[in-house]
């Protein structure tokens, strides 16, 4: 059941992620070609523009987080032991977990700010709506990191990245 619930998430984030894409270079290249051809455009495109590339750039890492796929910089861990490895990956799993979940909180809490303010963006939607990828995406990013952690701890964790 889980595995399914994993496959059905996977399809989620990436159908997602590739229907926020598109619509961005859409949008994008139809903006250039309004401004360039006939001088004028959406008012309200740049704005969207600004939003989606928030929206990609979180559901990327939440992407890239699932399979631990980050970017990371792996000079150590080519000169150490196996169990220095073992030790640097619950460190560095550990260090991510606190790391986006101190992210997720506060940018909870700028969620909740912008609620109480009442922040628009394009031209009447509550601005928070769209900036809750915020929380959702790096609380998202914690969980997974606190489940390889757990797995890295009791000895369960394959070795990936790239």
């Amino acid at each position: 059941m889980l595995h399914r619930a994993d496959l059905v998430l996977r399809w989620l984030e990436d159908s997602l992620l590739v229907t926020i894409l598109g619509a961005m270079i859409l949008l994008a290249a139809f903006q250039i070609l309004q401004r360039n051809a006939f001088s004028t455009g959406f008012i309200w495109a740049d704005e969207s523009l600004r939003l989606m590339v928030l929206w990609v750039a979180l559901l990327g890492a939440v992407s890239a987080s699932r399979d631990d796929h980050h970017i990371r910089i792996d000079l150590l861990s080519r000169y150490l032991p196996v169990i220095g490895k073992r030790i640097a990956r619950i460190v560095t799993d550990l260090f991510t977990v606190a790391v986006c979940g101190l992210v997720a909180w506060y940018s909870w809490g700028f969620i909740e700010l912008e609620r109480e303010f009442g922040s628009q963006v394009l031209d009447g939607a509550p601005a928070w709506v769209a900036q809750m990828i915020l929380p959702m995406g790096f609380g998202l990013i914690a969980l997974r990191y606190l489940v390889l952690l757990v797995r890295g701890v009791m000895g369960e964790r394959p070795e990936s990245g790239p």
